[in-house]
Order: C-alpha cells, then structure tokens, then sequence
C-alpha cells in the first residue's frame, strides 16, 4: 500500500490498544485482521499494524510494548496530523 508510513513504539498490550482504538478513532468502523486494522475514510485510509507484543524490563519494572507502524493512503499532511492528535490524547498514558 502507498502512502506515508512510519512506526512508533507504545506502551501497551494488544487487549489496551484493541479497548482504547475505537474511543481514539471518534468510533468509525474498521476492519480488524489479527494483528492488522483498516480505518476506511471514503477515499483515504489508515492502516494500523501491530509488532509482536514484548516486554521491556527497566531494573524490576517490567512494562508491555508494541511496535505500531501507520500508513496513511491518500491523507493531507494536515489530516494526518488531525488523525493523530486524537489518536495520541486517547491513547497518552500518565502518573504522577
């Protein structure tokens, strides 16, 4: 698939990213296969791709991760960025 394309790392379970995406894409309908999601929009798209769930180990902490690559087919630089601003607020984890 064309289109731009890059990965980020998150800090999650596959079972958090599945339960958080449909608040964080205002509940559009997608197509889930596996570890794979398409976010039709008419003529543009979003694919989300999910790496193998891993572990990362910080002294005793011990945190869950996942590659998440995005492609993003036929989107303007300014709906790109709209798409993600609201992806990250729902998905933007927090302590303190």
């Amino acid at each position: 698939m064309s289109g731009e394309r890059f990965t980020r790392e998150m800090g999650l379970t596959y079972a958090e990213f599945f339960r958080s995406l449909p608040a964080a894409i205002a509940r559009h309908p997608f197509r889930r296969d596996g570890a794979r999601v398409v976010i039709d929009y008419g003529e543009r798209s979003v694919v989300i791709e999910l790496g193998a769930q891993r572990t990362r180990k910080i002294a005793l902490l011990e945190l869950p991760c996942v590659d998440v690559t995005f492609t993003f087919k036929a989107f303007s630089a300014q709906q790109r960025d709209a798409f993600m601003v609201r992806f990250d607020l729902y998905f933007r984890r927090g302590g303190g």
